[in-house]
């Protein structure tokens, strides 16, 4: 597959999406961002803004299957990942496995559940195989991630360690739709007579898998990998900030900007690739000190003062 082709299907997904969800072209857009870079992926908002129909309208326009975990108090590893449970007919130990044997898996509500079932992923999330008594799975590709976080909660919530968070490629918020935007969904939703949707297969996991490999082909100029380094190490030292971006920001960065370059076509990464997804690539691995977060500072607007500060390299020509 050629990064032309790859651009033709990830629009075509980008499409059939855009046809159930209302208003939201641009997180919709940063998802497919995302699952073009073969990344995991945190979608933090209040509750009732789609989250859920996203991640499935997805999976479902790219042929991918599809598993639902909803995080609670009691849920257990072996819940996400599976066990071996005892066969009476044969006297033997089979594997049950759990959902995280899928293509996508939207962990509904991560921080809902204790971090013992938290690191059940942890795995699965670096290294896209599980261990089970000894035993290591290798999961089928493409694996993704989905996870969704409502940040109004502070009762019966574990927040999820810095380690764990890190692991997400990126952090998107959605944000409430405009007036217009809620009275269509009222009036899509009128039509369809139905609460659930209808989608449109229009790609195969094998396409997806492809695609991913196109963006692994995309050219980075030297000046251009430069300027994502100097955003992620101007994320460190300053006096707002106890902890900055790790070396995993600038590989999430990078990865990000090549696939942002496949879905427009291109293969090779400009300026506005890095700056575009900078955000949601690194406001989430920064820590705030107490003061600033008090204050009400977010990490996302630093990461807006930062990159509007550090100068942009020049165009060349290809």
């Amino acid at each position: 597959m050629k990064v032309k082709e790859a651009s033709e299907v990830a629009n075509k997904v980008l499409g059939e999406v855009k046809r159930v969800i209302v208003g939201k072209d641009e997180v919709l857009r940063k998802l497919m961002v995302g699952i073009l870079a073969n990344g995991h992926i945190l979608i933090e908002d209040f509750p009732g803004l789609a989250k859920t129909t996203m991640a499935r309208a997805f999976s479902s326009s790219m042929g991918c299957k599809f598993k639902r975990v909803q995080f609670v108090s009691d849920l257990l590893p072996a819940d996400i990942i599976g066990t071996y449970v005892y066969n009476q007919r044969n006297s033997e130990f089979s594997l049950l496995k759990g959902p995280i044997f899928t293509n996508i898996l939207l962990a509904d509500e991560i921080n809902r559940a204790p971090p013992k079932t938290q690191s059940a992923l942890l795995e699965a999330m670096q290294e896209r195989q599980v261990t089970i008594e000894g035993e290591t799975y290798i999961l089928e590709r493409p694996f993704i991630v989905i996870a969704t976080e409502n940040p109004i909660e502070y009762e019966g919530v574990y927040p999820l360690p810095e380690a764990q968070v890190d692991r997400f490629m990126m952090r998107i918020n959605i944000g409430y739709p405009s007036m217009n935007e809620e009275k269509e969904i009222i009036d899509r939703r009128k039509g369809r007579r139905k609460d659930e949707f209808d989608v449109n297969v229009v790609a195969s996991t094998q396409q997806v898998v492809e695609m991913q490999k196109v963006v692994e082909d995309v050219h980075v100029e030297d000046d251009i990998e430069k300027y994502a380094v100097e955003i992620v190490h101007a994320t460190r030292g300053l006096p707002r900030v106890d902890l900055g971006a790790s070396p995993r920001g600038s590989l999430a960065l990078w990865h990000l900007a090549r696939a942002n370059a496949v879905l427009d076509g291109r293969d090779y990464v400009i300026p506005d690739d890095i700056k575009s997804i900078a955000v949601q690539a690194l406001s989430h691995r920064l820590i705030l000190k107490a003061g600033p977060w008090l204050a009400g500072l977010k990490a996302e607007k630093l990461i807006e003062e930062i990159v509007s500060k550090i100068p942009v390299p020049k165009a060349r020509k290809r």
